[in-house]
């Protein structure tokens, strides 16, 4: 069964490559959506796929890009959307 969340990163996760290292980590995990930062700093992203898929890279958001520093991470579940591919948004 497919699953969306929405997840919320907060920390230093801005110009420290966590968007292109969150690219390269859904689709590891087979996930479509997408991965984009946030006015206040934060980054947001929209992910599909097997709840077990989605749950690796929740962890894995914890963790981040290697000059990150993740603070928090809030992950709630949504409607499908059928998102075809996994990109990075500015």
């Amino acid at each position: 069964m497919i699953r969306h969340y929405n997840i919320t990163v907060k920390g230093k996760v801005q110009r420290v490559s966590y968007r292109f290292c969150t690219h390269a980590q859904a689709l590891k995990c087979n996930l479509t959506g997408y991965v984009k930062n946030l006015h206040n700093g934060d980054v947001f992203i929209e992910a599909e796929g097997k709840e077990d898929d989605i749950n690796k890279l929740i962890e894995w958001c914890y963790v981040g890009s290697p000059r990150s520093q993740v603070k928090e991470v809030i992950a709630e579940e949504g409607e499908v959307k059928s998102f075809e591919t996994f990109e990075v948004k500015k």
